[in-house]
């Protein structure tokens, strides 16, 4: 049975997911906390939140640091370490299901579309086979923790992240900050374990970014005429759906740092905008951008398009025109009922579509889609600006 409508058949259809593969993936696997479904997501969800963050409960607890103590920030007010790992942790292993199940379809467009010529075929499995390999290296997820444990811990959550204050995981010192019981499992096995997370998503779409430059690489059969007007490529955008978890993940993390800082050392969320910002930017780069190889033959396709319709529409209304104006109207041809004229309006319509074809296969309500997935969990934080009460009375106000 054909894979495409309209088409060829393609007896090997790819299958190239981005969440299946790799030793972490394999370690998981024979835990049973992964099957071939890529379900179990909550049985994931609940065994690495509660061995990232129940400990540290436990250990605030032992050590009087849970609510009071001589610290700043007490375990149970510290914001930010329960956003990380009750909240953006479960969005990060959410996300695999979703990406598992969508974006394994849109590499399948390519070849269900007719997008790749019979000729490159062996370029576009290749490039398949390619990405499938680091996805799968061991190499990769050891460097990856190697990262984690060398940049993550020692310099990006030491220099960059903790809070300057005194903590329920660390102290201030003339000597450095000193770790508290909890804070050793914090900076050793619950912050390696998130990063170690997040920092392979960022590896994961590498290889996708990756894939999408090499399909690139393949002058792909583009039609300007598509209903799209993304001649063909439209289905590209539907990686926001794929990809939004992580997005509000992002989101999160920002929100949960903010907040620390607002309680704790008294800043207000305007001093933020720039992080926030940035934030928004990042995000949309990192899902977005590796869309834009495909500019190229998008621009080259609607000329060709403008030239080709461009002469078809010359020729056929100078036809039209001759036959319906210049007296080329054959006797027995009635006006009333003629698909001539239907005929002018359909190419009408096609050349609009060539005329109105977008130059990116980014679709502006994906990119405010994301936009504001990311911003979401950031949202609650302007009840720290003013009370709901007037935060509710002047929402109302310019809505009615």
């Amino acid at each position: 049975m054909p894979d495409s409508i309209g088409g060829k058949p393609h007896q090997h259809p790819p299958d190239f997911s981005l969440a299946v593969g790799g030793p972490f993936f394999r370690l998981l696997r024979r835990a049973h906390l992964y099957d071939d479904a890529m379900l179990l997501v909550r049985q994931r969800v609940i065994v690495f939140s509660l061995f990232a963050w129940l400990p540290l409960l436990l250990l605030s607890m032992l050590q009087g640091q849970l609510l009071g103590g001589e610290v700043a920030a007490p375990f149970l007010l510290d914001v930010e370490v329960h956003v990380r790992f009750l909240v953006a942790m479960p969005l990060l292993i959410g996300s695999e299901l979703l990406v598992h199940q969508r974006m394994r379809y849109v590499v399948r467009q390519f070849l269900e579309r007719n997008l790749v010529p019979d000729n490159a075929m062996p370029r576009f499995d290749g490039a398949i086979a390619s990405a499938s390999r680091l996805r799968n290296s061991t190499l990769a997820e050891a460097l990856l923790i190697a990262l984690v444990y060398g940049v993550g811990v020692l310099i990006v959550w030491r220099h960059y992240v903790a809070l300057d204050a005194a903590t329920w995981y660390a102290i201030p010192s003339a000597g450095g900050a000193k770790l508290s019981l909890a804070g050793m499992w914090y900076g050793y096995v619950s912050l390696p374990m998130f990063q170690f997370l997040l920092v392979r998503w960022y590896y994961r779409l590498f290889i996708w970014a990756r894939l999408l430059w090499q399909v690139s690489r393949i002058q792909l059969d583009l039609v300007p005429t598509h209903p799209d007007r993304f001649g063909g490529l439209g289905f590209l955008s539907t990686t926001v759906n794929a990809l939004i978890l992580i997005g509000i993940a992002h989101g999160a993390l920002v929100a949960g740092n903010i907040a620390d800082q607002i309680f704790v050392l008294e800043k207000t969320l305007p001093e933020f905008a720039g992080e926030i910002a940035i934030m928004v930017v990042f995000v949309q780069c990192v899902v977005l951008a590796p869309l834009l190889v495909f500019a190229p033959q998008l621009v080259a396709a609607r000329w060709k398009g403008l030239f080709e319709y461009g002469t078809l529409s010359m020729r056929y209304v100078r036809e039209f025109d001759t036959k319906w104006l210049r007296g080329g109207l054959p006797a027995d041809e009635a006006l009333v009922g003629s698909n001539d004229i239907q005929s002018l309006a359909d190419l009408d319509t096609s050349y609009q579509i060539v005329q109105t074809m977008h130059l990116v296969p980014v679709a502006w309500k994906a990119s405010l889609l994301l936009g504001l997935a990311t911003l979401t969990p950031i949202a609650p934080l302007l009840l720290t600006m003013m009370p709901i009460e007037e935060l509710l009375e002047k929402l109302f106000s310019m809505l009615f």
